[in-house]
């Protein structure tokens, strides 16, 4: 049984989150989202409990989904966990620099992870949680942006309604 993990922030999560996690799915027995810390982002709009919460029910209907948090290295938890590959989704050529980065870094961490790249949908290509943070901020409609299941969730936090 192959499992991989897909980590992220996902503060918030979103409709090309949901994409990738939905493709890899498919592709792997077992896949574990994981809401990682980012050392750059060191705040959020959502605890990553909140986070987690979130991706629960926007992940519900796929069966061989689970949701989990991870405070320290991801290549530890990796290790710790039995994982020997990592999902990251790729927007841009630009995310391809940083990504592959952090691939060669776990690699080295723990040389029996390995990294599967997988590119956005183009429908997706320009979706970031800070988009869609921005245009919430300002009353647009998020509705193509978000999962349903949490599109309310995350209309009152960002719009400071709750």
């Amino acid at each position: 049984m192959v499992h991989a993990i897909y980590p992220g922030s996902f503060d918030p999560v979103t409709n090309g989150h949901l994409d990738i996690i939905r493709r890899a799915a498919k592709m792997f027995d077992c896949l574990t989202v994981v809401v990682a810390q980012n050392a750059s982002k060191p705040s959020g709009c959502f605890t990553p409990t909140e986070r987690a919460e979130l991706l629960k029910r926007s992940t519900a209907d796929i069966p061989n989904v689970s949701v989990d948090i991870c405070t320290g290295l991801l290549a530890d938890y990796a290790r710790d966990n039995g994982i020997a590959v990592i999902i990251k989704g790729l927007r841009a050529v630009s995310d391809f620099e940083h990504e592959f980065q952090q691939a060669l870094t776990n690699k080295k961490l723990n040389p029996e992870l390995e990294t599967f790249f997988i590119s956005a949908e183009a429908d997706y290509m320009f979706l970031s949680s800070s988009v869609v943070k921005q245009i919430c901020l300002f009353g647009g409609d998020i509705s193509e942006f978000v999962p349903s299941a949490v599109k309310e969730d995350i209309i009152r936090r960002i719009q400071n309604k709750d």
